[in-house]
């Protein structure tokens, strides 16, 4: 009996998602193929229909679910609602979340994986800049005629989000970790001109 038409795009949407939790948790070199196509409830043998290499794998797992939509994470309470307008404020304020900050495995890979990136090849380290390059551009989506954020000004929205909750999550105290990333959540909401709290 054959595969219904969207058969193969759940699958892959399937291995991805797991692999990224896999990544997120453990990294790059020490997560393998079986233990991906295992999560996905799949056998390794099956791994070349998707996907060429690990790597290329990894590159598609980078993408952001702050950023792509069909990357389907979402939590209880935190979403990114274009139509609700403000779309970067959005962002900033799911970005550096208490979800956000709590769950590890379904985190955007900017946060988990940076050391990991750094160690990796080109191929890595071209897949984080893409997804950085979307956030930019998400946090960009509410300039319009204000103007506002600017590219240098979304870069360093971008790079509060992720350092903030990089260092919040470094950090044992959890009191630091929080005040830490309302901190950043404040400066990039200020920074974007979204002073208003319900923006």
């Amino acid at each position: 009996m054959p595969y219904p038409p969207r058969h193969h795009d759940e699958v892959r949407t399937r291995i991805v998602r797991g692999a990224q939790r896999l990544f997120n948790r453990r990294g790059f070199e020490a997560v393998s193929i079986e233990e991906i196509m295992g999560a996905a409830g799949l056998t390794r043998g099956g791994f070349y229909r998707y996907f060429g290499s690990k790597s290329d794998l990894y590159a598609e797992a980078m993408d952001c679910f702050f950023t792509n939509p069909d990357c389907g994470n979402r939590w209880e309470g935190v979403t990114v609602d274009p139509s609700r307008g403000n779309v970067g404020a959005q962002i900033v304020r799911a970005y550096l979340s208490r979800q956000h900050y709590q769950d590890i495995e379904d985190s955007c890979p900017m946060v988990a994986l940076p050391g990991d990136v750094a160690r990796g090849g080109a191929k890595a380290r071209r897949a984080y800049e893409n997804a950085l390059n979307a956030m930019i551009v998400h946090l960009q989506k509410d300039a319009g005629e204000a103007g506002r954020p600017d590219r240098p000004t979304a870069l360093a929205i971008a790079a509060l989000c992720i350092g903030g909750m990089v260092v919040a999550r470094a950090s044992d105290d959890i009191g630091l970790a929080t005040e830490m990333r309302e901190a950043a959540k404040s400066a990039a909401l200020t920074l974007g001109g979204w002073h208003d709290p319900g923006a």
